[in-house]
């Protein structure tokens, strides 16, 4: 290991060496004549303070296990910062030892460790309180404190891409006209904005969507899906941002077979499906999304009713659906019979016939439809079942009378 104190020759061989890299940067110093005695003096007189200092930020000076932990614990906050800075040569570690109090060298890996504790653990805007550091923060800085060099710089990596990925988000939101607090106010997820922002501008949208604004935008890329679709950033994006945004991007690139799939409603793939939820962002706006909501589900009812909203219709209907059989408000004769044969050999799901009303009907019907629904069929079931009705004049009066059956 360079500098070792036992292989500084060229040929020799490396092995492990656990020893603190204060230590080790110690000894070098005092071999190479970098440190002499007065500095080791003044290391020797600082110490004990700083483990006096550190023990009552941490628990207590006055009990001996927390002394002993608090001699590990300058010792290792020393080496962190010396071996970071230095870049884990001892050469520049034991001339920094010279030239600077041995306190502010714990001092800087303590700075070190908080700057790390008050970074976002995740890219989730709520999960993370963007503070800084803070007296809650002391118990991890406790935990820290203890922890390897390789340790911190992991865990920095990832809190460094978790932190750019908020910027990346809380920048291209600003440019779509979203501050920051919305974000926050939100929960957003920083990698959910980033694409749904990408999304958006490369769309030629200039605003974060709402849902029915992002439904619309979906189902504009579907009616005429681009040959390539290609990223359109802001001028003046900052470069450090744009790695983090060129991986979410490509995220998008891969997402998009998906998004462009007409199989599954934007509902469903965004709402329903594992892989996506939570994977776009759009602005909440109960009051807009419920009035999309209801005027989609009234098309769609209309559509499927052809504007039919009479009992006998209604009922008709259901049993269609409780029969898997195709949709219809009306019956004629012969398919009102087909229909009684049917529920005799294969019988009928009164259930999905109530969670179709759920899926379809319009939120301010969808009780009394149940209701309408549940009480014909407690009340004609048996007689629609019945074998004993052979020439089925009793089933067949039952859908004249409750159902929609065209006159022969």
């Amino acid at each position: 290991m360079t500098g070792s104190p036992a292989f500084d020759s060229p040929s020799s061989i490396a092995v492990y060496d656990a020893r603190p890299f204060f230590e080790k940067a110690l000894q070098y110093g005092v071999r190479h004549g970098i440190l002499d005695q007065a500095k080791l003096d003044t290391i020797c007189h600082d110490a004990p303070k700083g483990m006096v200092q550190i023990a009552s930020y941490f628990g207590s000076e006055f009990l001996r296990p927390e002394l002993e932990k608090a001699k590990d614990r300058l010792v290792n906050l020393v080496s962190l910062y010396l071996e970071e800075t230095c870049g884990g040569e001892l050469r520049p570690a034991a001339e920094s030892l010279r030239d600077h109090s041995f306190l502010s060298r714990s001092k800087g890996g303590s700075d070190m460790l908080k700057r790390l504790i008050a970074m976002p653990q995740t890219s989730h805007f709520g999960m993370n309180e963007r503070h800084g550091f803070t007296d809650d923060h002391i118990p991890q800085l406790a935990k820290w404190s203890l922890r390897s060099l390789a340790d911190y710089r992991a865990e920095l990596a990832q809190r460094s891409h978790a932190a750019q990925a908020m910027d990346a988000a809380i920048w291209l939101a600003e440019a779509l006209g979203t501050d920051a607090a919305e974000l926050e106010e939100a929960g957003a997820d920083a990698d959910a904005v980033i694409r749904t922002a990408l999304l958006t501008l490369a769309t030629k949208h200039t605003d974060l969507p709402d849902w029915p604004a992002f439904d619309k935008m979906v189902a504009a890329l579907r009616k005429k899906p681009p040959a390539k679709l290609a990223a359109s950033l802001p001028p003046k994006v900052p470069e450090h941002l744009k790695p983090v945004m060129d991986e979410a991007w490509q995220s998008v690139l891969a997402d998009l077979s998906k998004i462009l799939d007409a199989n599954a409603t934007p509902h469903k793939l965004f709402h329903k499906t594992p892989a996506f939820r939570g994977r776009y962002f759009w602005i909440e706006d109960a009051l807009s999304e419920v009035d999309h909501h209801d005027r989609s589900a009234s098309a769609s009812w209309k559509k499927i009713t052809a504007g039919h909203s009479d009992e006998g219709s209604l009922i008709t209907l259901f049993l269609c659906v409780a029969t898997s059989t195709a949709p219809k408000t009306m019956l004629t004769e012969r398919s009102a019979a087909t229909l009684i044969r049917k529920i005799r050999k294969t019988g009928l799901d009164a259930e999905l016939a109530s969670q179709y009303i759920r899926d379809h009907a319009p939120m301010q019907h969808q009780d009394d439809y149940v209701q309408l629904w549940q009480s014909f069929i407690t009340e004609a079931l048996a007689t629609l079942k019945s074998d004993a009705d052979y020439a089925l004049k009793d089933a067949m009066a039952v859908l004249r009378r409750e159902g929609n059956v065209a006159p022969a």
